[in-house]
């Protein structure tokens, strides 16, 4: 009598698959749903934001070239967000299947539209003159170092947006490229510069309103950045052959081309000649930040950078450690502590 032969079982499901799961019973990916809770406990208002003092720091304290820095950060700020919008609805959102990492995906899209929000009103507040404000928003058009910028970030969600399903390796690679582009190199080195812009000024005394909102920004973007390399970790554990040299050197590339535009960025800000930061600091520190996205993603540093700016090395790592212990009230009413930028998240 012949044995049946018992059907080969199905291979596990795997967060790229192609398709769209919608039970999240059983939960394939409980870190992502956790993320998602702690994001909704930690929600803040842009109203909460004083920038009172800031509007006389302008008038009153800072230099034309320190009003320059504002101008030109605050022209970035304008649309950088919803870049990143963009790039959640087109593209991340339509390939993690998984429902939990979904949910994490929809809070996320919230948070960016907040930071929008905030950056309209602190347009609004610093760019009062209407003609000023509209050639902040067109600066992704007539400004050459935000639009490089800009290209940069777009030529990584045009890579993967014609993808109708991540159904082969090198489909899935270019899919990873766009989330390490966005992880390591928008999210983790184009608004970590940014912030450093921020934490400067701050160290001298100056638009203390901005640094509060920043602070609330920079501790989303940080939560952002968490998903992001949480969700390459579980690709590398679920498909490890996707992880090879040719896809090292790749990120190794992109994150060297982030860094020359944002380089580029520090040159075209610091024009006015402002002590204490330079070009060549700033560049320095944007390998520092390299090196850092680098580890995250498992690979060796490249650069070997030192942080130069002894201000940044004040943020206070224990206000990151105890960010999702920390109640509600205490992030929605105010900020307590300081925050450093050279950690793992």
């Amino acid at each position: 009598m012949n044995t049946p032969i018992a059907p080969a079982s199905a291979p596990p499901p795997c967060l790229l698959d192609p398709g769209y799961a919608l039970t999240l019973r059983p939960m394939r990916y409980p870190q992502f749903y956790d993320m998602y809770r702690a994001a909704i406990r930690n929600t803040w208002t842009v109203e909460e934001v004083d920038f009172s003092g800031d509007v006389n720091d302008l008038r009153q304290k800072m230099s034309p070239a320190e009003r320059h820095l504002i101008e030109r950060l605050v022209a970035f700020f304008a649309t950088g967000d919803s870049i990143v919008s963009n790039n959640l609805v087109l593209n991340l959102y339509r390939h993690l299947n998984a429902p939990e990492a979904r949910m994490y995906l929809s809070r996320q899209l919230y948070e960016e539209a907040l930071h929008v929000q905030f950056y309209l009103t602190l347009l609004d507040t610093y760019l009062p003159d209407p003609a000023a404000r509209q050639a902040a928003f067109a600066a992704v058009d007539n400004i050459p170092s935000i639009a490089h910028k800009a290209a940069f970030c777009c030529k990584w969600i045009d890579s993967v947006r014609q993808l109708d399903a991540l159904d082969t390796p090198q489909k899935r690679r270019r899919f990873l490229l766009n989330q390490i582009g966005f992880a390591a190199c928008i999210e983790g080195l184009f608004f970590f510069a940014a912030f450093a812009y921020v934490y400067f000024l701050r160290a001298r005394g100056l638009l203390h309103g901005l640094a509060a909102g920043t602070n609330w920004v920079f501790r989303d973007e940080s939560c952002h950045m968490a998903f992001a390399f949480a969700a390459i970790e579980v690709v590398r554990a679920e498909q490890p052959e996707l992880f090879d040299a040719g896809l090292e050197a790749q990120v190794r590339a992109m994150l060297a081309e982030a860094i020359d535009c944002e380089a580029e960025f520090a040159r075209d800000v610091l024009a006015g000649g402002i002590a204490g930061l330079s070009p060549a600091q700033m560049r320095q520190y944007l390998e520092y930040v390299a090196d850092q996205r680098l580890r995250q993603l498992g690979y060796a540093p490249q650069y070997g950078a030192g942080n130069p700016f002894p201000f940044m090395e004040l943020q206070d790592m224990q206000e990151l450690a105890n960010f999702f212990e920390r109640r509600v009230s205490a992030y929605q009413v105010g900020v307590s502590g300081e925050l450093r930028f050279d950690s793992s998240f």
